[in-house]
């Protein structure tokens, strides 16, 4: 029999290969994978500590209490109290998310979540502070995940989704479905959830409308991501010394047709022919368009 020591270092050994197991997948996850990765965490953190994440990291309906814990303007779409709550969210999150990232960039990504989530957040704490109303505190990314549902619906609305036992359903018709399910909440008055949701699909169409005219509205958010992780990067000196610059003019053949345009052509053939009309070499150019 083994003795309590070995028992023990069993477990403890047992507990360091299942962290290592999580953290291995987690560094080979894309970036949706990685958002559900913390949803899933905080969600288990949630139902342990249901008094402090409800306390502290939800959402408040009163707005002098939102300020004294303004980092719940983002750190809301990340808890969830019920498991089916978290299961269709996360479910959408990762179809739809996948699908997003064929047609725009990670950084995109980020920027339609969080901004989805900030614009939700403060639609809610507008309607309770103007209707003075009684609620509970808004947890959930449902916000976050509408803005990116109805982002590419807008971007791709006529793109076929294939279901089981109904068939083919285009991404418009689906996103109208998601949206209108959260309209239908707000005859509870006690549900502002419901608005925050309307928010983020307010700010998904936009966003995405004007990235169709050629106008990143979420730049600002990417660039602030992007200073906020350089701090914590370690700077690295260069150990080349001197840097030859080439006189050669680059040929018409070296200069690449920018990368928008194939992309633009390619949206133009599915808006008119539909997704599986690309040929695999378009398939696999978007896939790896949407991976950089």
């Amino acid at each position: 029999m083994l003795g309590i020591g070995n028992k023990i270092n069993l477990n403890a050994g047992i507990s360091l290969n299942i962290i290592n197991e999580i953290q291995q997948a987690y560094n080979k996850a894309n970036i949706v994978e990685r958002i559900i990765y913390i949803n899933v965490i905080l969600f288990l953190i949630t139902v342990l500590f249901t008094s402090f994440a409800i306390n502290w990291l939800a959402l408040p309906t009163s707005f002098n209490n939102f300020l004294l814990k303004p980092w719940t303007l983002i750190s809301y779409a990340f808890i969830h109290q019920r498991l089916f709550h978290i299961l269709s969210n996360l479910l959408v999150l990762y179809y739809i998310g996948n699908l997003f990232l064929n047609f725009y960039t990670k950084k995109q990504f980020l920027n339609f979540y969080f901004l989805g989530a900030i614009f939700g957040a403060i639609v809610f704490l507008a309607y309770y502070y103007l209707t003075n109303k009684l609620g509970t505190p808004l947890g959930g990314a449902s916000a976050a995940v509408t803005c990116i549902f109805v982002g590419i619906a807008t971007k791709i609305p006529r793109y076929s989704v294939q279901l089981r036992f109904i068939g083919s359903v285009e991404l418009w018709v689906l996103a109208a479905i998601w949206v209108s399910l959260s309209i239908l909440q707000l005859a509870n008055p006690i549900n502002g959830g419901a608005i925050s949701h309307i928010g983020g699909a307010l700010l998904g169409f936009i966003y995405a409308s004007q990235l169709n005219k050629g106008n990143d509205i979420g730049k600002w958010f990417e660039n602030f991501l992007d200073y906020f992780a350089n701090l914590f990067k370690p700077k690295q000196k260069s150990n080349l010394k001197t840097v030859y610059k080439s006189n050669k003019r680059a040929s018409k053949k070296d200069i690449e047709i920018p990368k928008q345009k194939i992309i633009d052509g390619i949206l133009d053939k599915i808006s008119k022919s539909g997704y599986e009309s690309l040929t695999q070499d378009e398939k696999d150019f978007l896939f790896r368009a949407g991976k950089k």
